[in-house]
């Protein structure tokens, strides 16, 4: 048995709405994430300021995600990052670091040419809702 779970809160009139997926589906006490962009809330717009300010809006953004849906960043066990230019790793990793505490979720990294909306990265999750 598993449940959709749409979080978009407040933003249930707004471009994000429409798409053709969940924000997260629940399986058990697992959370499966769709991968987030570094977009504004509630908008189709990317973050100006390129890889930077776009890992930190994706990873608000998965953050926001999780805790609507009973989980944080302590229970993410997996992430899949996709960079259109894998040269920017090291300036995506050093925003990514820092939503983890202690330790650190098991990851893989690919570079894929057309992320949506033209962005730099785009991140999916997995995690474990809350006891």
């Amino acid at each position: 048995m598993f449940a959709v779970m749409g979080s978009f809160g407040a933003f249930a009139e707004n471009e994000q709405a429409s798409l053709p997926f969940s924000k997260a589906v629940r399986v058990g006490d697992t959370l499966y994430l769709s991968g987030e962009l570094g977009a504004k809330p509630g908008t189709m717009s990317l973050v100006p300021g390129g890889i930077g300010p776009e890992t930190k809006q994706t990873m608000d953004n998965i953050k926001a995600t999780l805790e609507a849906n009973g989980s944080d960043m302590n229970h993410v066990v997996k992430c899949l990052v996709m960079m259109a230019d894998i040269k920017e790793w090291a300036a995506m990793n050093e925003v990514y670091r820092t939503y983890f505490s202690g330790r650190f979720p098991a990851r893989s990294a690919m570079g894929a040419s057309g992320l949506a909306l033209g962005a730099r990265v785009e991140i999916e999750c997995i995690a474990t809702v809350k006891k």
